[in-house]
């Protein structure tokens, strides 16, 4: 009787689950504004973001173990996940570096916790960037994907500037399932991603 019990209340309702803004978003509008830009035959064929993924480079990794420390830190406080340590793949004579030495940290985001920071990041982070007038629609890497730089990431609301020991930036990845970029500029677009208008007379192919 005492096992019934427990078992019954480790469940969790479904409706209790919260369900990400971005997510709704997605499914109530996206999809419908996708099927009517490129006449679609169904829903199940509009693209969706497959991953969000951060890299922070730290130059002097190897020989200061506290800023991989601290680019570590910040890193889960911006994405809520525990990243991982990048590790030099070549030797880089020049910056005397060998292959397997540390030189950052990256976090790949996925379901409910990559919706939630897409959503933090296009409503919150990058408006609060210095001069911010959009991102160039030109990023796309010819897959549906878009990369593009964050110049300092105390643009983040989880990053207390006076905690941080010297500002950094870092990439972030978008990656989608479109079969093309222009597919892939109109699924950001809808979700309120902050691109930069393309020309309307030329692909962004062309126009790259």
């Amino acid at each position: 009787m005492n096992k019934t019990i427990v078992n019954k209340s480790k469940k969790v309702s479904k409706s209790s689950v919260r369900v990400p803004n971005m997510l709704i978003a997605y499914r109530d509008q996206v999809t419908s504004s996708m099927v009517s830009r490129f006449n679609y035959e169904n829903s199940m064929q509009v693209p969706k973001l497959l991953s969000i993924s951060l890299n922070m480079g730290i130059g002097d990794a190897k020989s200061n173990s506290k800023k991989l420390e601290s680019a570590i830190k910040e890193m889960e406080l911006i994405t809520g996940q525990k990243p991982v340590v990048t590790k030099s793949k070549s030797d880089i004579s020049n910056f005397k570096i060998r292959k397997g030495y540390p030189v950052g940290c990256k976090v790949t985001l996925r379901s409910s916790k990559m919706y939630e920071f897409f959503e933090r990041l296009t409503c919150v982070a990058l408006p609060r960037s210095r001069d911010f007038r959009g991102l160039s629609f030109k990023s796309f890497d010819g897959r549906g994907n878009y990369n593009f730089g964050v110049k300092e990431q105390i643009v983040f609301a989880e990053i207390n500037y006076d905690d941080i020991d010297s500002v950094r930036g870092l990439n972030v990845t978008i990656s989608t399932s479109a079969n093309t970029d222009d597919e892939a500029y109109w699924l950001l677009k809808e979700f309120g991603f902050p691109l930069t208008e393309k020309p309307t007379t030329k692909t962004i192919d062309e126009a790259a």
